[in-house]
This record gives C-alpha cells, structure tokens and sequence, in this order.
C-alpha cells in the first residue's frame, strides 16, 4: 500500500472541491472530506478506474442523496486516477 500524507490530502481534496457535485465548495472547503481516506485507500491499494467511479457513485447517490446521471463520477475517476498515478509516493507531489 502507497504511504500519503497531508499533501496529497490537501490535493485530492482540491479535485474534489473542484469537482463539486454538491455546488457547495466555494463555501465550505471540508464537504467532501468524507471521501478522502476511503479514495486514498482505495488508491493505495491499487484499486481500479472502475471501482474508483463506482465507490464516487455509491457516494454521490447514497451518502450526499444525488442524482450521479450528470456529474459524471466516471470522469471523475478518471482525472484521480491520473493525479495519483503523477503523484510521488512520498512527498505526494506530481512527479516531473
């Protein structure tokens, strides 16, 4: 399993504040924090797009009550897994 640390936090909780399916991060910058250790888990233990979109699914849907149909958790998946696989394991910035 991949270490993270308060960077790489800091940084998937930017995704998804700038994802915002709720429309609500522009005034409360903590909404989505409820995603960030299970999606870093998930990350870390390899997880696949798939089952990256499905878990933002199940949230979308179950836990913030959405309808997931235009807001694409898919790409949103896939613009994770990308950040995670720029990223360096240690310092949680993108690799060069």
């Amino acid at each position: 399993m991949r270490p993270w640390n308060t960077s790489t936090e800091d940084d998937l909780r930017h995704l998804l504040n700038e994802w915002d399916p709720v429309g609500v991060a522009d005034d409360v910058q903590d909404e989505y924090d409820c995603m960030l250790a299970p999606l870093l888990q998930r990350l870390g233990s390899g997880a696949s797009r798939t089952e990256i979109g499905e878990f933002l699914r199940h949230e979308l849907e179950d836990h913030f009550g959405l309808d997931p149909l235009g807001l694409r958790p898919e790409a949103m998946a896939s613009r994770v897994m990308g950040w995670w696989t720029s990223t360096d394991p240690i310092d949680g910035v993108a690799s060069t």
